[in-house]
């Protein structure tokens, strides 16, 4: 049966009879050969030549036979080759190469000037590519062609035997639909969608606090007038909701005008001096993308408490999953009212008398300012009367004296820090996993936990991220705070008086703000020192904790070679590598170095990389001027204004300095720094 179809699909592919008409030819000849020579050489002769012009005709003709073929079978029905051709839309027909055959008078009218010289569709669209020409009829193509813009559309027409003996060839029909209108219209209603967004005066409080009350009103007038000029001329409306927020609406279509001028507003109300020592900012929360004005007004908000936990002054916008943040590069103001943190321990307290086991994490690699906060809620947690673990499975050179002190200091049969498997042995419904010094849960110290954990507590002093956890019943984030020991210390004064932490708990505390601060240094405000004197009435020692921070000779070394080393890049920027071999913690000596190279004159941001446990560790410092967490933000990483750091894989230490230096000079073209 098989063999019958396929000498029927040849018979009609028109080979079979050019076949037995070549092998009676050459019979013939053998016959005459028999005969006589001369004549058998002479039809043998016609023979060969007959075949090579039907294998040329084969092999090259076969197109302009198609063409014949197709205006053939055209000409038999005038009435409906004439509609094919006055059909008012683009009509052509296409092999299974892409070769244009015939067109109709309106894809004429469209494509004149091409098809004399493109006979292909992949070379008169290039949008169509030459591997799709197989299997067209599954696909739709938008393409854009002289100014317009059409859907193509292919159809199969004719089955394989008509016109081809193989069985892989195919005719097609091309449709073209003009969308050009369809697709401007569909524009203009994305232009004119409605973005809902929030405005917020940082720190409001903290200026009524400071100006007197003519004065107030003055600075809110001006304020008032320069937020409603701006989005007026943006299209917009403002309504101011309360004495510090403001309601925005805006069309879609301004808001690419806004991100050029990277919302100057920010700048503007920065510069507001009536009277005002400290300056003045905002944060600009917008949602926008599909589903309802209320959806978008959610969005608003998640937007500017995103921006607010980052440390305000920064517009941030929310499309859906996708958020992105413009302005945030001057440094934040320390506050001085406590009201955030006295809500806070309360709120911390309501959540501990409902639990009845707490487990404490810090990132990975903790630090002094890690394990002091963690040591801070421990405090907090037992005198509550829950049972209480630090979880932490790798102890760094240091944290190491640390530790032990307060391993001493707990007792004998006292588990004051456990490892990440026993902590997920005792995780149940009753279990407060409480997070310190990072809100990313990746960083942490053990992230199954997080999966784990339905009451999660964020107590962290860096900006916000992308990543950052999203579940917590509690979540404090005070881009504000010196370091994660100040807003412990803070809570735990709100939580009871009576609370007495032992000696060695307070010189943790006190080391972890030491050393975020550089000594009281960087970002120090008067709650810094109001914690630390806190610290201090609860038996901290200036005297002990410099014990704390004593290294070895090696890792001096490492970061004095590291300072040595360094070179100053686009004169502002202190750029350098710390050397690993031999250290335990190769990552503090690199830390260490970066605020050792702020003290040169004229550096103004330094960035130290450390090369340990095949990853990059990128340590960033700055003083004012500079914000290195947008820096790192850039580089994967995050922190906050003055203390950043990233980590960098996959690369060599020397790709990974390129790499900071192309990002540092590509973010000074770009003005963000």
């Amino acid at each position: 049966m098989k063999i019958k179809d396929k000498l029927l699909k040849s018979w009609r592919g028109g080979r079979l009879p050019f076949v037995i008409l070549v092998v009676l030819f050459f019979m013939m000849a053998v016959s005459v050969w028999v005969i006589s020579i001369r004549a058998g050489i002479v039809i043998l002769a016609f023979s060969a030549a007959m075949v090579i012009f039907l294998l040329w005709f084969f092999r090259y003709g076969k197109g302009d036979l198609k063409r014949m073929l197709i205006s053939f079978s055209m000409d038999q029905s005038q009435l409906q080759y004439q509609l094919m051709k006055e059909l008012p839309f683009p009509y052509a027909l296409v092999d299974e190469n892409g070769k244009i055959f015939w067109v109709n008078e309106a894809f004429d009218a469209i494509c004149a000037s091409d098809l004399v010289r493109y006979r292909s569709v992949h070379s008169l669209f290039p949008e169509i590519k030459k591997s799709d020409l197989t299997d067209m009829t599954e696909k739709e193509y938008h393409v854009t062609y002289k100014e317009k813009h059409f859907k193509i559309s292919f159809y199969e027409i004719l089955t394989p035997e008509v016109l081809e003996e193989s069985e892989d060839s195919y005719l097609f029909a091309m449709c073209l639909a003009d969308e050009t209108e369809i697709i401007r219209m569909d524009q203009e209603i994305q232009e004119q969608r409605m973005v809902v967004g929030v405005a917020y005066l940082d720190n409001y409080e903290e200026i009524v606090s400071q100006v007197e009350e003519v004065r107030m009103a003055l600075i809110i007038a001006h304020i008032d007038r320069k937020v409603t000029k701006y989005f007026s001329q943006m299209g917009g409306i403002v309504k101011k909701i309360e004495r510090d927020k403001y309601f925005l609406a805006l069309p879609q279509k301004n808001i690419e005008t806004m991100r050029e001028d990277k919302f100057y507003i920010l700048d503007e109300i920065r510069d507001i001096k009536i009277g005002n020592d400290q300056h003045i900012t905002m944060s600009i929360g917008l949602g926008m993308g599909e589903g309802s004005y209320e959806t978008r007004y959610e969005y608003s908000r998640a937007a500017v408490e995103m921006a607010l936990g980052r440390g305000g002054d920064q517009v941030a916008i929310k499309s859906g999953d996708d958020i992105e943040y413009i302005g945030g590069s001057a440094q934040t103001v320390s506050r001085t009212t406590r009201v955030k943190a006295r809500v806070k321990a309360h709120a911390l307290k309501e959540l501990l008398m409902n639990n009845d086991n707490v487990l404490i994490m810090a990132h990975k690699m903790p630090d002094l300012d890690a394990i002091g906060a963690a040591v801070g809620v421990y405090r907090i947690a037992t005198s509550q009367g829950k049972r209480v673990h630090i979880v932490l499975d790798e102890i760094s050179s240091s944290i190491r004296p640390v530790v032990e002190r307060l391993n001493t200091a707990a007792g004998p049969g006292v588990n004051m820090f456990i490892g990440g498997e026993a902590a997920e042995e005792m995780m149940s419904d009753n279990t407060l996993l409480i997070i310190v010094d990072t809100n990313r849960g990746s960083y942490t110290e053990f992230p199954e936990l997080l999966e784990m954990s339905s009451s999660v507590v964020v107590i962290d002093h860096h900006r916000r991220s992308n990543d950052s956890i999203e579940h917590a019943v509690l979540d404090y984030v005070e881009p504000y705070a010196s370091s994660a020991c100040e807003m412990v210390v803070e809570i735990l004064q709100y939580i009871g008086e009576d609370i007495k932490m032992k000696v060695d708990e307070a010189d943790s505390m006190y080391a972890g703000i030491v050393m975020d601060t550089n000594n009281f240094i960087n970002k120090t405000g008067v709650r810094t020192f109001e914690a630390a004197a806190y610290l201090r009435r609860q038996g901290a020692d200036t005297v002990r904790v410099r014990k704390l921070f004593r290294e070895n000779m090696d890792e001096y070394k490492a970061r004095a070679e590291a300072v040595r080393d360094s070179e100053i890049y686009l004169d502002k920027f202190a750029l350098s590598v710390c050397p690993s071999e031999g250290l335990e913690s190769p990552t503090i000596a690199g830390a260490q170095a970066a605020n050792e190279l702020l003290d040169i004159k004229g550096v103004e941001a330094s960035i130290v990389l450390t090369a340990y446990n095949d990853k990059i560790y990128l340590s960033a410092r700055s003083i004012d001027s500079v914000n290195v967490q947008v820096i790192m933000e850039r580089l994967g990483g995050g922190g906050h204004g003055t203390m950043a750091g990233a980590q960098i894989t996959g690369c060599t230490i020397e790709e990974a300095m390129e790499y900071v230096k192309v990002t540092l000079h590509d973010m000074t073209e770009e003005g963000v720094i």
